[in-house]
């Protein structure tokens, strides 16, 4: 069997068996398949996609390829969220503590930022001394003292998603359909769960921009998890334009713990309860071992005072602070936020005109953070904590003409005059309010 053969293959439009998978996989990690070649690979299937058979044995073989937690000696449901990113959207903060405030256990292998999304880690390890390297057995004792974790993946831990996570971003193949269900599932099925709620984003700031691309990416991974035993539901949920009063890492970590305090952006808010909702929904049907059923608005309605309650009594703002401490961060950050990285240089942007915000482009809002110093072009290039975009008025809110609208955030004010350019590109103002956007568009069952 030669790589060569198998590009050339999936180049024409042939399916590869899951042994040949296996075999770019895994001669990838130990070498003998060199990264160029699998950079051709990927652009191969960015091109000609994959079956569900191949999508399926992609994420086997990429589990298979490191170790995994083991978590059947620990009492609790083990569940966990994870996004397929956008602008601003920093749910799994606020989720992680506050699922593990309410009893769950909360394993969670995350990314950083690909373009103009955020990344998990990039956000957490905002935090001065935050480790998101621990190896499984510093892992373990994370869940059993504060009762999640937030890592990302390691040499020891999924490595092969390591591995073409940076890959794909720097070949242009991030938005293949296959290779992100790929690389989602692999991590996720690497961390021992009982059940998964996926957050998949539809819109400007998606990777899928589409309902109907967003719709076959949530099926295509409801279906690998639960034929691969972890019960697994999505979301199809709202990024067309950014979600909550931040974006960029300092910036964001700063908005959770406000939320976590009780102080909150409305739309934020939806989203993060209605994907508590859905985890606690799941947490009940796999300790009742039966399916989980979709009931839609009533679904939040019966958790919802239950949720508050955590929040309301600091309970899961003392899970964070756990999790802090156990992952030798400096908890006294996040007491006192002033601490965290802060930008010399903050810029207010004026509204062009009076009138009603009816559009903000989540895409163009990430280019500008990034541009700030917020995101990055390559894997290997740093990031500025510090940088980003304040958001004071959202889709739906007024504007004066020359009043700010929104506040620029970095370290090199060189940057700002494009990032302003690049943000005011996507706003659009009109005299009439729109109507309210809807932020839960749908939700994928098992079939």
């Amino acid at each position: 069997m030669r790589a060569v053969d198998l590009i050339r293959k999936k180049r024409n439009g042939g399916a590869l068996s899951g042994q040949e998978i296996s075999f770019l996989i895994e001669g990838n990690i130990r070498g003998q398949v060199p990264d160029y070649q699998m950079a051709a690979f990927l652009m191969a299937v960015y091109n000609r996609g994959m079956s569900t058979e191949e999508t399926t044995a992609l994420t086997g073989a990429m589990v298979s390829c490191g170790r995994n937690l083991e978590l059947g000696s620990l009492q609790g449901v083990k569940i966990d969220k994870h996004s397929t990113g956008g602008v601003g959207d920093k749910t799994q903060l606020i989720l992680a503590p506050l699922m593990a405030a309410m009893g769950l256990k909360v394993p969670s292998i995350a990314g950083k930022g690909l373009g103009h999304t955020g990344g998990t880690i990039d956000k957490i390890s905002s935090i001065p001394g935050f480790r998101t390297d621990l190896r499984l057995e510093d892992l373990m004792e994370c869940l059993k003292t504060a009762g999640f974790f937030i890592n990302e993946q390691t040499d020891e831990i999924n490595p092969a998603d390591k591995k073409l996570y940076a890959m794909r971003d720097a070949t242009a193949t991030v938005e293949s359909i296959p290779l992100i269900a790929a690389s989602i599932m692999s991590k996720k099925l690497s961390e021992g769960l009982d059940a998964l709620v996926l957050d998949v984003k539809t819109g400007s700031g998606a990777l899928t921009r589409g309902l109907e691309g967003a719709r076959a990416l949530a099926e295509l991974m409801v279906g690998i998890g639960n034929s691969m035993g972890v019960m697994t539901i999505a979301l199809i949920t709202d990024m067309d334009a950014p979600l909550g009063r931040s974006v960029g890492n300092a910036l964001e970590l700063k908005e959770c713990i406000s939320a976590l305090k009780g102080s909150y952006a409305p739309d934020l808010m939806e989203v993060t309860m209605t994907l508590a909702a859905w985890m606690l929904h799941l947490a009940d049907a796999v300790s009742e071992e039966t399916r989980p059923q979709r009931l839609g608005e009533n679904l939040l309605k019966r958790y919802k005072d239950e949720i508050w309650d955590y929040i309301e009594h600091g309970d899961a703002f003392a899970k964070l602070l756990e999790c802090i401490d156990a992952q030798h961060g400096n908890p006294d950050a996040v007491l006192n936020p002033s601490l965290l990285p802060a930008a010399r240089h903050i810029k207010p942007v004026l509204s062009p005109w009076n009138g009603y915000i009816t559009r903000m482009d989540a895409f163009a809002v990430g280019q500008a953070s990034a541009l700030l110093g917020a995101g990055r072009s390559r894997m290997d290039e740093g990031i500025d904590p510090a940088a980003g975009i304040i958001i004071g008025k959202k889709p739906g809110d007024s504007v004066k003409a020359d009043t700010p609208f929104a506040t620029l955030h970095t370290n090199d004010p060189s940057r700002l005059k494009e990032a302003e350019e690049v943000l005011l590109s996507g706003i659009e103002i009109g005299d009439k309010e729109p109507p309210r956007r809807k932020l839960i568009h749908d939700v994928i069952l098992p079939g």
